[in-house]
């Protein structure tokens, strides 16, 4: 189906809070290969989130946000007898998280006007909150998977 890659093998912790996810999300968050500066960028992040969540630990309302953006279904296209239908399908786990990620990172560069990593913990904070960008985003996707559920039946 699409690339295999070797990542999720070889993914270590990130240092400061042993996550994976965190990991993960340096990783994407990572331009030109400068994980140095995208680790910066993101305990920044949590830095700022600390600041502004106090009763919460920074990398709890991380995982939480990341959690909280998860779709659980999504429409595919499928082609029967010519016409293309938007199936709505689940999403295994491994997308969920990869969507999730994707979705906030968008939401972050979309943003404009600031640094990074306080738009990151902006955003962050927001989808912990269960609002913001990324949020409205999984909206979309479970109104849609929604609406089309009359074609449920052409899931494979």
């Amino acid at each position: 189906m699409g690339r295999i890659t070797a990542s999720r093998k070889q993914l270590a912790p990130d240092p400061r809070h042993d996550s994976m996810l965190a990991s993960k999300f340096v990783n994407c968050l990572m331009y030109d290969g400068k994980k140095a500066t995208a680790q910066k960028v993101f305990y920044d992040a949590l830095e700022i989130i600390g600041k502004k969540i106090g009763d919460a630990e920074p990398i709890e309302v991380f995982t939480q946000a990341v959690e909280n953006v998860k779709p659980a279904i999504e429409v595919r296209s499928k082609r029967v007898g010519g016409a293309a239908y938007q199936v709505p399908m689940q999403v295994n786990r491994q997308r969920q998280q990869s969507l999730a990620i994707r979705w906030i990172l968008m939401a972050v560069r979309e943003r404009k006007g600031k640094a990074t990593h306080e738009k990151l913990a902006e955003e962050l904070v927001a989808a912990y909150k269960r609002e913001g960008t990324a949020i409205s985003r999984r909206e979309n996707v479970h109104r849609m998977a929604d609406a089309n559920k009359a074609f449920a039946h052409f899931a494979w």
